[in-house]
């Protein structure tokens, strides 16, 4: 009964001063929005680069071997000189791994630019990546085809002028006509249609369907890399428990390739899309650290302006609880009741606040390509958040209403 007479004091309140109320909530509801907006980005975001990055863009189970780091950032001038000393991956280093790999492992050159494709009837697709490759780099980066057929093991050693397009570009190229056969140029250099790859989506904004795939040994390769040399190497595992001596073996065979002594570094990258994953875990792990000062600014503010509302609830109502004293309610009875309404006053702007940072997360999903994820345990930890402002706040009004003198409280005016 006692927690069912806070709530009807403190709706009360709210009903009689709506205004005053919606003001006095402003900084809860605020602090709370803020929480479920960034939370429902950022859990987002975390889904979408974990599924997205690993099974389109990197691969799954792969390893990627380049001439220095994809996904770290030189932090020092000497780290910086050293990176731009590494050598380039060339075929020999492609060949000379592909004959000495011991563990199953399908194995392809990646190389890639961007370009112009023109067809036969004069349209161009611009800004198109094109993609120097092997035919198991179909496997590797989960490439299906909607229609036609890669490029054959044959084909790619010979270095063939034919292509694989995706489908946007298809679509820009050749409209609703099947492009299997058609002729395409690139830098006025002919290549053959053999296929289109399935819809692949977009990542953060940016088409995933705009490409062509060529064999790297094909003309493509004066276009991608200087002749003789890959960007990349990647390695696709079986399994994933296969990953990592995957990539030990990768890295023991280069070092012996290079002539690196036990006590020399690197002068090549071996990485697996779990160094993606962990740029990314730095950067959400610093967003969710200075969340809670983001939002505790809103939430002290409007814990300050809650405290002040109920001292002035306590002072407009001393009468009221001077007779509850005279008739035998204890301190903590007073206490109880004043902060029940405090938490159920500050809970109600919460609610509030969860509300309306679920309608700006949908509007940001509408409006923009970042990802959201409205989780429910974000919104009961704003709403729990949210009670223990307000009853935090309302400790010092409570414990003044408690020690006012009963017969000081009924003179009162």
């Amino acid at each position: 009964m006692r927690f069912l007479e806070g709530m009807r004091l403190a709706w009360d309140q709210i009903r009689s001063n709506r205004l005053k109320s919606f003001f006095s909530l402003l900084g809860v509801i605020v602090g709370v929005m803020f929480l479920v907006v960034v939370v429902s980005i950022v859990e987002g975001m975390d889904q979408y680069i974990r599924s997205t990055l690993t099974q389109r863009i990197i691969g799954v189970n792969t390893v990627t071997l380049s001439h220095n780091p994809q996904f770290e950032i030189a932090t020092t001038a000497a780290e910086a000189r050293a990176l731009a000393r590494a050598p380039r991956l060339t075929f020999r280093d492609l060949d000379y791994l592909q004959e000495r790999i011991r563990l199953p492992a399908s194995i392809s050159p990646e190389s890639d630019a961007g370009g112009e494709i023109e067809s036969e009837t004069g349209v161009r697709a611009e800004n198109v990546r094109l993609v120097g490759a092997a035919p198991e780099i179909f496997e590797i980066r989960n490439w299906e085809l909607e229609r036609g057929r890669a490029f054959t093991r044959q084909e790619a050693e010979r270095g063939i002028p034919v292509v694989v397009l995706g489908k946007s570009t298809a679509e820009v190229l050749f409209d609703a006509a099947d492009p299997v056969g058609r002729r395409v140029r690139i830098r006025g250099f002919p290549y053959r249609v053999l296929g289109v790859i399935e819809e692949q989506g977009s990542f953060l904004g940016n088409s995933l369907d705009n490409l062509a795939i060529g064999p790297a040994r094909s003309p493509l390769q004066n276009i991608t890399a200087p002749r003789g040399r890959v960007d990349r190497i990647v390695f696709r595992a079986e399994t994933p428990e296969g990953v990592g001596p995957l990539r030990n073996e990768v890295v023991e065979l280069m070092r012996t390739r290079r002539g690196l002594g036990p006590a020399d570094a690197n002068n090549f990258a071996a990485e697996t899309a779990e160094a993606s994953l962990n740029a990314w875990d730095v950067i959400s792990q610093l967003l969710f650290m200075a969340l809670p000062g983001l939002v505790g600014i809103s939430l002290v503010v409007g814990g300050i302006v809650i405290m002040n509302i109920m001292l002035v609830s306590v002072m407009e109502r001393t009468s009221e609880i001077g007779i509850r004293k005279a008739l035998g309610a204890r301190r903590a009875d007073i206490v109880a009741q004043v902060l029940i309404e405090s938490g159920t006053l500050s809970g109600m702007g919460a609610i509030v606040g969860i509300g309306v940072g679920i309608g700006l997360t949908i509007a940001v999903a509408a409006v923009s390509p970042l990802p959201v994820a409205i989780a429910p345990k974000w919104m009961a930890f704003g709403l729990s958040l949210g009670i223990l402002v307000g009853v935090v706040s309302g400790v010092y009004p409570a414990s003044r209403a408690a020690k006012l003198n009963p017969v000081d409280a009924l003179r009162h005016e």
